[in-house]
């Protein structure tokens, strides 16, 4: 038996020993206490699986940072690395490339609107750096809006833009950024009770925070089209109309953030197609994208820009670039990609897990185990809230944080064959958008089993 990379379970392990030997020699990791940390070891991954250190084979329902949104090792993609790098490997962003420019191409198709300018970055942090930037400029003003459950990089802008505690370290109070209190009706900050009345009052909150702030002194209002790690929070009927709307009255540039939810996360190429109805189309003002673009087989991201943005800067030098800026392997990839998706119909196959498979089937689990307070999402997007009591809604683990019962749940299912993304109280259902229907049976099967270990800790 050999695993997907051609190795011998034997010749894995050995390998696995020996880059984990030196990683902890010589690899500093992110977000995370060296001392005390003991990563995982993958040596191989195919489709919706991946092999760890050990030979065991675990399906990945994490997307390994919520990005694989192909699946691992897509051979469409792969050769398209392969050939560009015969062809072309680097060349600086100045010079024209075709697989930036047809990159740039299949983007500008699939967003919305008449969003058709592409600047290309390296990942999502400092695509939200380069839209931040883009605002102020446009606008000639300073301050940003964002909300506090969110996650937008972690780079300097982008961390202190971002609500959860990963930026308290980083923030001194001067990045000109104000947060305020999107929806959430599981645990509503408006006392509402519905749907309805959680965009109403959300958006009277916002436009409350707005007038206070002063709206002359406001660039910008940046959300996450859906919130990704802080716990995909879909926003209720008519919120995000709603802010385009305030937007537009105060003269603010409207920043969508779909690093995480877009290129077919959500079961469409963008989150916040979502929320356009018969009456109006949501279009950002600016989007910024990574991740699923191109499955982080090369690190890619970007800023789509609408025209009234791009003519700012006409006849005025933008002041900013990358040197790796629409880096040839990266696009290329990006490429393959997008014309896999669209050819395989892989943004419909995310639509139908979810709405088929993967959101009865959690709340088939929700109604069976008291640990769960409430199942969320779209797609292939989708968090399970875990809490230690149903009728207070008491957090499994508090926010910022984790807890011995969190702990326990995870292991549970990776030692039966399972990979989760965790945050906090949460789990998130977040497997490629390539995944089968037996596979995501697979894995909610192995959900089942671990949700039981949390349902110890319930009251």
């Amino acid at each position: 038996m050999t695993l997907p990379n051609g190795l011998t379970p034997e010749a894995a392990r050995d390998t696995a020993a020996r880059a984990y030997e030196l990683d902890r020699k010589h690899v500093f990791h992110s977000w995370s206490a060296q001392k005390s940390l003991h990563p995982m070891v993958i040596t191989a991954a195919q489709g919706c699986y991946v092999w760890d250190g050990d030979g065991n084979r675990l399906l990945d329902f994490s997307s390994q940072m919520v990005n694989t949104n192909i699946g691992h090792q897509h051979p469409k993609v792969v050769a398209a690395i392969q050939e560009q790098a015969a062809t072309l490997c680097t060349v600086g962003p100045a010079y024209v490339n075709d697989a930036r420019s047809e990159a740039a191409r299949l983007i500008a198709e699939r967003t919305p609107g008449d969003l058709d300018r592409i600047f290309f970055t390296n990942g999502g942090a400092d695509a939200v750096e380069h839209a931040v930037r883009m605002a102020r400029l446009h606008t000639g003003r300073y301050k940003v809006l964002a909300t506090y459950r969110s996650y937008h990089g972690g780079t300097e802008t982008a961390v202190n833009l971002t609500g959860d505690p990963r930026r308290w370290p980083n923030d001194h109070g001067n990045a000109g950024v104000v947060h305020f209190f999107g929806p959430f009706l599981y645990r509503t900050q408006f006392h509402a009770t519905t749907e309805a009345e959680e965009a109403e009052r959300a958006l009277q909150h916002l436009e409350q925070t707005i007038a206070l702030e002063g709206p002359s002194t406001i660039a910008a209002v940046i959300l996450e089209s859906v919130p990704g790690t802080a716990g995909i929070m879909v926003p209720p009927p008519g919120y995000l109309a709603g802010v385009r709307a305030l937007c537009d009255k105060y003269g603010i540039v409207f920043i969508a953030d779909e690093v995480m939810a877009g290129f077919g996360r959500t079961g469409k190429w963008f989150a916040i197609d979502h929320f356009s109805d018969e009456h109006r189309d949501v279009v950002p003002d600016l989007l910024t994208f990574a991740k699923g673009v191109n499955s982080g087989y090369v690190p890619l991201g970007g800023v789509a820009i609408a025209p009234h943005i791009a003519a700012t800067f006409d006849d005025r030098a933008y002041p900013g670039g990358l040197t790796y800026s629409g880096h040839p392997l990266a696009t290329a990839a990006a490429v393959a990609t997008i014309n896999a998706m669209t050819d395989e119909r892989i943004v419909e196959n995310a639509a139908d897990m979810g709405e088929r498979v993967i959101g009865p089937g959690l709340r088939e689990l929700a109604d069976r185990h008291p640990s769960v307070g409430e199942v969320r999402g779209l797609g292939v997007f989708w968090a399970v809230e875990l809490v230690r009591d149903r009728a207070t809604r008491e957090p499994l683990a508090p926010y910022g944080g984790t807890s011995p019962a969190m702990t326990e749940t995870v292991a549970a299912a990776r030692a039966a064959g399972l990979l989760l993304f965790v945050n906090y109280n949460r789990v998130h259902v977040v497997p490629p958008c390539t995944i089968g229907e037996g596979e995501v049976k697979e894995g909610l099967a192995i959900l089942d089993q671990a949700l039981t270990v949390a349902d110890g800790h319930t009251v």
